[in-house]
Parts: structure tokens; C-alpha cells; sequence
């Protein structure tokens, strides 16, 4: 079985890449490990799909190289992916901080894909999924590649890996892409879990007895610093915030909360001045859950009305709310990772293309590549516009 190019991974990149190069007269085939496309796309944004984000730009992506990212989302964009959904009938809506939603399933973007698979037809090109495919070997020989999968011998011009990272392994996620990028030569960024929960160890594990709480915070490591929810758990913090700033921090680092988010200089003792009788505890309550507040008045060792606390002990709770300290011990790994940040390293590739410099006809695109997108439709994005990338180069 002979093509224009072989697919490895029928997510959201892989099959958006093979819709692309079969609308451009290409013969294609994706192969699929799982029994079905797009796993991952029917559990994202609690079944809808977050499918991008209007904000999308290269300065919401981690990589080694944070120029790289920046040609194939300037040349496929958010209001290009939107679209093709409204051409394909499907009500979405906009969430927060600018990230679009299915107003149904996420099984429509999947049809969609599937859909723009199928017009391949119409213009003269042809996209074969093939599913349950298990590669057992790849093979470069002559300018062309040899895919051995599930005890079948499959040709192409053309390779491009899709496989994604090894985040949610029940998934069926793997390293693959990684051992096969290797195998040709090219360098990897090491993975890691991105997007996922932290875990707390040491005097922090007092704050499981406050697991199910959330708050609006702002939630800092190193440079980076993002004003969403935190959720506190049995096994230490997550939520939007805390997902966030987890692809930027690092073992051993502190990560730090600002529990009143937009309060600065001398407000407590403002507070104080202009209602000495308000009780501390009452204050906390203003900016979070009641058990959240209790403890961490408890925490800071003050009580009863302002009045009766010194200033130099409220400009220390300003302080310290704004600023409190959190040292995970790890994270919850690429088992609730909901992405994973490093993978075959952008030196190696084609920022136009997504094709291997030194491997002609090899192409990496989506999570596989070092480009990780934050929280909300970045990742779906990116998906897109690498994928269409070397779609249009295939």
C-alpha cells in the first residue's frame, strides 16, 4: 500500500494535517493505535471541547524556542478555526479569558474532522483512518518510508509523526514520538507534565483538611503569574491557576498565592482606619470560602476586630496573604498532566513546514513538538496551525 504520506496519530493535529493534504490532491493515510480518533478531543472541556482560544499568539507558548510557534499561528489562526465550525453548523460559545466552547459535543469537532477528511474526495485527494494499528517498525530508505503496523507493510513519500506526548496514558498516550524522532536523529527536549495539579508535602499538608476549596487567586512561579481559581485537594492544589502556572514551575522552586487579588499597599491598615470594629476574619471572607479564611486567619495568628491588632502585625498579614508561600514536593505527572511541555525540539524543525531539516519528507507536528500552549483552547490551536502547516507543505 503505497501514499503520499502516512500519518502516525489520529488526534486533533494528525487528522487535521491529513484533512489538509487530502484537500490538496494528496493519497493519505493516518494510522490509529486506540480503536477510535480523537480520544483525547472527546474528553476536553468536560466533553465540549474547548477548541481554541480567540488569544492565541506566540507569547502564550512554552518552548526552547519562543519564536518558533509564531509562523504557523500567524498563518492559520483562532478566526480561521472558527470558521470552518461555523461552516460546519456548529454552535459554540465564548467562556472566560477568551476560550470557545461547542455549545453540544466535542463530538462535532471530531465529525468535523472526519468531514474535512472525507471532502478530500471531492478534489481529488483520498484519506484512509486506519485504527487498532499498532507500528512496529518505520523504515527511511530510498527517499521513501516503510511503516510496518499491525503486520501490514504501508509506503509513503511523506511520514509525519502526531503521536502526541505521553500525558493521560489511559489514553493510550505514549513516548513514541520521542523513540522515533530519536531514531532519526533528532534531538528532544526532555517531557515533562504540564498543566497538573502540584502536590504538597511538609506543614502544607494542613491545607487537605481544606480539600474542595476553591478561590480566586493569583497564583505565581518564577516570572509567570496568572489571576484565576485555585482548588485545594487531598493531595495538594490545582484548579485553572495552579494548572497554569505548573508548566513554568520547577522542582525544588517555591510556586506563591495572592489570596486578595488587586489589594496593594497599606489596605489592611486602611480597613483598620476607616472601620476599626470589622473583625479580621470578617475581612478574609470578602475574598474567599469561609474554612479558607478560618484557617488562614489561624495561620497568621490573628483574631477579633481590627482595632484590637497592632499595624505592624496587619502589614505583615498583607504581606504574607499576598504572597503565600507553597513548596510542592512534585506533581500528580502525566497521569492528569493535561499536556506535556518539552518534545522533539524545534532546531530540528521547519518553523514554516513542521518538516525535519535533516530528514527530508519527516514532519512533527501538535504536542509531539517542544510547543505547549497554556490552559484554555491554546493547545487545540496549535494543533491546527501546525497541522495545516505541513498539511499544506505534504
Amino acid at each position: 500500500m503505497s501514499y503520499d504520506a502516512i500519518i502516525l496519530g489520529g488526534g486533533a493535529a494528525g487528522l487535521f494535517c491529513a484533512a489538509q493534504a487530502g484537500q490538496r490532491g494528496k493519497r493519505v493515510v493516518v494510522l490509529e493505535r486506540a480503536e477510535a480518533v480523537g480520544k483525547k478531543i472527546l474528553i476536553s472541556g468536560g466533553g465540549r471541547c474547548n477548541f481554541t482560544n480567540i488569544g492565541a499568539g506566540p507569547a502564550k507558548y512554552l518552548s526552547a524556542n519562543p519564536h518558533f510557534a509564531k509562523s504557523a499561528l500567524g498563518r492559520y489562526t483562532p478566526r480561521d478555526f472558527l470558521a470552518l465550525v461555523e461552516a460546519h453548523g456548529i454552535a459554540w460559545h465564548e467562556k472566560t479569558l477568551g476560550q470557545l466552547f461547542c455549545d453540544g459535543s466535542a463530538k462535532q469537532i471530531v465529525q468535523l474532522l472526519l468531514d474535512e477528511c472525507q471532502a478530500a474526495e471531492s478534489k481529488g485527494g483520498d484519506v484512509t483512518i486506519l485504527t487498532g494499528q499498532d507500528v512496529t517498525e518505520v523504515v527511511h530508505e530510498g527517499g521513501r518510508f516503510a511503516v510496518m503496523a499491525s503486520g501490514a507493510a504501508l509506503t509513503g513519500d511523506k511520514l509525519v509523526i502526531a503521536t502526541g506526548g505521553p500525558s493521560i496514558p489511559r489514553m493510550g498516550a505514549s513516548d513514541f514520538a520521542y523513540r522515533l524522532a530519536r531514531q532519526f536523529g533528532l534531538k528532544v527536549v526532555e517531557p515533562r507534565p504540564a498543566l497538573v495539579p502540584l502536590t504538597l508535602g511538609g506543614e502544607d499538608v494542613l491545607f487537605r483538611e481544606l480539600s474542595g476549596v476553591a478561590s480566586d487567586v493569583v497564583a505565581k512561579a518564577g516570572k509567570a503569574s496568572f489571576a484565576e481559581a485555585a482548588l485545594l485537594t487531598h493531595r495538594g492544589l490545582s484548579g485553572p491557576a495552579i494548572l497554569q502556572v505548573s508548566s513554568y514551575w520547577k522542582p525544588g522552586e517555591p510556586i506563591w498565592l495572592d489570596f486578595c487579588p488587586g489589594e496593594k499597599g497599606d489596605w489592611l491598615v486602611q480597613r483598620k482606619q476607616a472601620a476599626p470594629n470589622t473583625t479580621f476574619l470578617s475581612i478574609l471572607r470578602e475574598y474567599m470560602p469561609e474554612r479558607l479564611a478560618s484557617v488562614l486567619a489561624e495561620r497568621l495568628g490573628l483574631s477579633g476586630s481590627l482595632q484590637g491588632i497592632a499595624d505592624k502585625a496587619l502589614r505583615r498579614a498583607q504581606e504574607r496573604l499576598s504572597r503565600w508561600e507553597f513548596r510542592p514536593n512534585g506533581s500528580e505527572g502525566f497521569a492528569k498532566a493535561e499536556v506535556t511541555a518539552g518534545g522533539i525540539s524545534t532546531a530540528e524543525l521547519s518553523s514554516r513546514t513542521m518538516e525535519a531539516n535533516k530528514v527530508p519528507g519527516l514532519y512533527a507536528i501538535g504536542e509531539a513538538v517542544d510547543v505547549t500552549g497554556w490552559l484554555g483552547g491554546y493547545n487545540f490551536q496549535w494543533a491546527w496551525a501546525s497541522g495545516h502547516a505541513a498539511g499544506q507543505a505534504l
